[in-house]
C-alpha cells in the first residue's frame, strides 16, 4: 500500500510543478509561495477533521512537536527556493535538480536515522545522480 501512496505522492508533485510553473507567471515566487501554502494548510485541516483525528493534538510529545516544526521551516524554505528556481528556470531543469533531494535523503537517512545501506541503495543514488546532471547539462 506504501508504493500506491508514493507513486501518487510522485503524480502529484509533477502536476503541483506544472501548474506552478503556469500560475507563477507574473506575481512574485514568494507571494505563489504563501498562496500554495495557505492552500495545503486549510486542506490538511480539513483532512484532519474529516478523518475525526483532531483530537489527538493533545497527545503529541515535545520531542514531535520540536522535529514536525524543524521540519515545517525545512518545507517553507524548500518551497521558497523552489518556487524562485521554478520562476527563473525551466521546469525539465528544476524539477530533477529538487528531485535530487532524493539521494540527499538517502545519505543523511544513513548518517542520521542509522539506516543500513546496501549496493542497490547505493547504485541507485549513484544512478539518480548520474541522471540528474545529465538532465540539466
Amino acid at each position: 500500500m506504501w508504493f500506491l501512496y508514493a507513486l501518487l505522492s510522485a503524480v502529484f508533485a509533477a502536476l503541483t510543478s506544472i501548474l506552478a510553473k503556469i500560475g507563477i507567471e507574473g506575481i512574485n515566487s514568494n507571494l505563489a509561495t504563501a498562496i500554495r501554502t495557505a492552500v495545503v494548510l486549510v486542506m490538511a485541516w480539513i483532512i484532519v477533521f474529516v478523518t475525526g483525528v483532531q483530537n489527538q493534538v493533545a497527545d503529541i510529545s515535545k520531542k514531535s512537536w520540536i522535529f514536525l516544526a524543524l521540519s515545517g521551516i525545512a518545507t517553507g524554505l524548500s518551497w521558497l527556493c523552489y518556487y524562485k528556481a521554478l520562476q527563473i528556470g525551466e521546469a525539465s531543469k528544476v524539477v530533477p535538480v529538487d528531485k535530487f533531494s532524493v539521494v540527499i535523503t538517502m545519505v543523511l537517512a544513513f548518517l542520521i536515522l542509522n539506516e543500513a545501506p546496501n549496493a542497490k541503495t547505493i547504485l541507485g543514488g549513484i544512478f539518480i545522480t548520474i541522471g540528474t546532471f545529465v538532465m540539466i547539462l
